[in-house]
């Protein structure tokens, strides 16, 4: 007999593992699926908060999970792409777009053909052929799906069936008595579980899955999943310690509408079951949990809706300024703020948002060729003393972008993501050689300024073509790498046409001064050496445009 309960604990936790590994799955997948238009939806957001209520919902019905769609609003939060009110939104979003999984679980209910022991297997069987022998990643992230789709429901066909023998059992109907009973401590029973999973979609399923052998009462049920919607919050509120202030309001924000929210139904629902007893015991289906699951969430959000802004203001008031806090948008803090590990959760997000700080990261480099020609030109010697601070900046830009992109290039990624990915490392590597040849031209300035070295003005009016040639060029590489538009790529190209024959013309020209003892040979190292870092820039820059030009025929032929 212990051997038997034995062998029902093993079944019951090797069904609850396939499935989470099964919601998992095919989240992953339809992430990956979706690919940039999870970007789209994010720029989709505005100051509107009924926007960010549909985008919650969409994002959270895409990745079935409440809880990581919150820990990515404590990471937008926190690297300034969302404001406490937009997050707001988002939030009320999520708790509805995570009703989706219950409806899914539930499925079995809705007739014989849909019962999970009929179609799981066949799916499982499909989803595994389709990963195996599929050569395009878009269908590979579907196999993904729906391989992810089977193990749910074999999952929860091992959970019931391991149930199923002792639903007679007085434990359970003792227990659920209990908790119905007990409002506050139905409640508790359901925040502790889902705290413990850290999925309220999981800890729903488990619940219906219990419902599907008819040992579940309505009062207990009500009571556990209002419960399990407060216990959600702990993966959110987990994710904001180290966050800055307005971050960790976002993580309050979400309780507090869970909780408030579990108030007004547990006070209206315990005056329900109080004046209908019958209804109150009667056994509850998988069904009818994801109506009231869906129900609550939605009804929620329309009840706290108008009152959004409270809920900010109580936050504030929960999470206030230490005092001598830091300034959320020092510079120095910017970068790493931007770059929250929180937004790997979902890899499309991050990637669009590492590709604005590296175009950061460009104008930066931008800037610094600006000055090296200033310094060059016209002896300058406080832009060559700038060159050599931005210089120290774009080499910490390098680490800190580097770090992030080996982040993201460690989690699940389709074809296109990963090809985006790796030229991203170049590009990265190509502005922080732009960066040291910027620095070789200050330090050929100083040189020039300390040894009282003057060009030409003939000179000087070819250095000045050639520097005009190659800012031209790396303009429009940084604005190819942001705007993904052929039309740049091709002027980088023909820019650097330009600058090669620059080059060439200069060299000759040089050596002719020389000849007609017009230029000394001190000057004319400076000026070739200023003109070889000039067309090393300008490599750098028609590298980058290649990557865009690779992705988008990447993309042309997808």
């Amino acid at each position: 007999m212990k051997i038997e309960a034995l062998g029902v604990l093993f079944q019951f936790i090797g069904g609850l593992g396939m499935f989470l590994y099964g919601m998992n799955q095919m989240a992953d997948g339809l992430q990956k699926s979706a690919g940039h238009r999870m970007q789209r939806l994010l720029e989709v957001l505005t100051s509107n908060r009924l926007m960010g209520v549909l985008l919650g919902a969409g994002i959270t019905a895409i990745i079935q999970s409440s809880s990581a769609t919150t820990v990515m609003v404590v990471g937008f939060v926190n690297a300034g792409i969302m404001n406490l009110a937009q997050a707001v939104g988002v939030i009320m979003g999520a708790n509805i777009g995570t009703t989706v999984t219950s409806w899914i679980v539930s499925m079995s209910e809705w007739g014989e053909i849909l019962k999970p022991d009929f179609f799981a297997p066949l799916l499982v069987g499909i989803g595994a052929a389709v990963i195996m022998f599929a050569k395009d990643s878009k269908k590979k992230d579907i196999g993904e799906i729906i391989t992810g789709f089977g193990f749910l429901f074999v999952g929860l066909t091992f959970m019931s069936s391991s149930i199923e023998p002792y639903k007679d059992a007085p434990i359970f109907s003792q227990i659920f008595t209990v908790l119905g009973k007990n409002p506050l401590l139905g409640i508790l029973a359901g925040t502790v579980v889902t705290a413990i999973i850290q999925s309220s979609s999981a800890s729903v399923g488990i619940l219906q899955t219990l419902a599907f052998n008819g040992i579940v009462n309505w009062q207990s049920a009500i009571f556990i999943t209002l419960g399990q919607n407060i216990g959600t919050c702990i993966t959110a509120i987990l994710s904001s310690i180290g966050a800055n202030r307005t971050a960790k309001r976002a993580a309050v924000v979400h309780l507090l509408f869970n909780v408030v929210g579990t108030v007004i139904f547990g006070i209206a629902m315990a005056i329900v079951f109080a004046m209908n007893p019958v209804l109150a015991n009667s056994t509850i289906t998988s069904v009818d949990i994801s109506i009231f699951h869906t129900s609550f969430n939605t009804i929620n959000t329309i009840i706290l809706f108008p009152f959004a802004n409270l809920l900010v203001k109580a936050s504030g008031f929960l999470v206030p300024k230490k005092k001598g806090e830091e300034d959320e948008n020092a510079p120095d803090q910017e970068m790493s703020r931007h770059l929250d590990a929180r937004i790997l959760e979902t890899p499309s997000l991050a990637i669009e948002q590492i590709q604005h700080e590296i175009i950061a990261m460009g104008e930066t480099v931008k800037d610094n060729l600006r000055l090296a020609a200033d310094a060059l030109l016209h002896n300058t010697e406080a832009s060559a003393e700038q060159v050599y601070k931005n210089e120290k900046i774009i080499n910490n830009m390098q680490k800190i972008l580097t770090g992030y992109l080996v982040q993201i290039n460690n989690h699940s990624l389709n074809d296109e993501q990963h090809l985006l990915v790796k030229n991203l490392f170049y590009s990265i590597n190509d502005l922080e050689r732009m960066g040291d040849h910027c620095e070789n031209l200050a330090e050929l300035a100083d040189e020039k300024r300390k040894s009282g070295i003057v060009f030409s003005g003939e000179a000087s009016q070819e250095m000045d073509n050639m520097i005009r040639s190659v800012e031209e060029a790396v303009d429009s590489a940084v604005a190819a790498r942001k705007e993904h538009d052929m039309t740049l790529v091709r002027q980088v190209f023909r820019k650097e046409e330009e600058v090669d024959s620059l080059e060439e013309d200069l060299r000759e020209n040089h050596m002719q001064r020389l000849a007609d003892m017009e230029c000394t040979m001190e000057n004319g190292v400076i000026f070739l050496d200023a003109v070889s870092n000039l067309e090393r820039i300008s490599d750098h820059a028609v590298n980058i445009a290649g990557y865009v030009k690779e992705e988008s025929a990447w993309s042309g032929s997808m």
